[in-house]
């Protein structure tokens, strides 16, 4: 499995993250260990969970996916062999959606007893929260990791004068500062004047500012659900637009001419830009599909076809 930094933290990540958010729900405990296996397995080590997953579905409240990783990383006797995030921030049961200090330093001790682990390699601010002061977030998020229980923090779902902002609370204090941020990120563009609230997908001004700070982009939502290759799957409204019709007769001219799927080549267009895509399965064809995707070449021209599709 490739390696690729994690912001300027001088540690390194593998470049396609495992997202584990139904597992012990949708997927049911032995599906969840054949796909972690082969996950790791093939090499990779960075596992991507939240407090919440995934409460949503019915018959489940939440922390299900970080039990079940506990469970996995205890029979398995690898805590040490693998990278760990999780995430803070959205509502869940009778836990209120906000950053107060209160709150992530309580539901970061819950996600250690789930995990089973005394530190979180990666803890995520999951949702901006505009309400409470970045000092208290920040300061909460800078006093887990000088008491040990988080190696590192990053954002999911920022604006990026909102990162800005957060960095530079940090940064004049001496706090610990987010080295990454997760967000809604595809091949497709969306449409003008769209959201996909709550969650905030990635524009041209967060790249920007994440190239000039050197920080990690980890995208979410990659393949859309399988919007991209299941004849019983729809792009969200959100995406559909000429300029997107003509994205996706390119995607598909270039995974002819590589012999790849569709999903293979965004995942591998992804990784040459040293994004890191989350990936997710819900059964080993599905695992097997995502990681092919490391033995899928782009050349230079289609890379710069990809890149250009829908813009000239």
């Amino acid at each position: 499995m490739k390696m690729l930094p994690l912001g300027k933290t001088g540690m390194e990540v593998s470049a396609l993250c495992l997202g584990a958010m139904y597992f012990g729900s949708r997927n049911d405990a032995a599906t969840s260990y054949r796909i972690l296996d082969a996950y790791t397995g093939a090499g990779g080590s960075f596992i991507d969970t939240a407090n919440i997953y995934a409460w949503w579905v019915e018959g489940f409240q939440g922390g299900e996916s970080e039990t079940l990783l506990g469970a996995w990383m205890a029979a398995r006797g690898n805590r040490d062999q693998v990278f760990i995030a999780s995430k803070v921030g959205f509502g869940y049961m009778d836990v209120p959606k906000r950053l107060r200090a209160r709150d992530i330093e309580q539901e970061c001790e819950k996600s250690l007893r789930r995990l089973r682990t005394d530190r979180l390699d990666l803890f995520y601010a999951h949702v901006d929260d505009r309400q409470t002061p970045l000092e208290e977030t920040m300061g909460a998020f800078d006093r887990l990791v000088r008491a040990g229980k988080v190696r590192t923090i990053g954002a999911s779902n920022y604006l990026a004068w909102r990162m800005e902002e957060a960095r530079w609370t940090s940064e004049t204090r001496g706090w610990a500062s987010f080295c990454c941020v997760q967000q809604h990120y595809t091949y497709l563009r969306l449409r003008p004047g769209m959201s996909v609230a709550p969650q905030e997908m990635v524009n041209d001004d967060l790249l920007d500012w994440l190239k000039a700070r050197s920080i990690t982009l980890l995208a979410y939502s990659v393949l859309q659900s399988g919007a991209y290759t299941r004849a019983d799957r729809s792009l969200r409204r959100e995406l559909q637009m000429p300029d997107n019709t003509r994205r996706l007769e390119v995607l598909r001219a270039i995974a002819q001419e590589t012999g790849a799927t569709a999903n293979q080549v965004i995942l591998r267009w992804m990784m040459d830009r040293a994004i890191i895509p989350l990936i997710a399965a819900s059964s080993e064809e599905q695992m097997a599909e995502n990681l092919g995707a490391l033995n899928v070449t782009l050349s230079a021209e289609q890379t710069d076809r990809l890149n250009r599709a829908g813009t000239d």
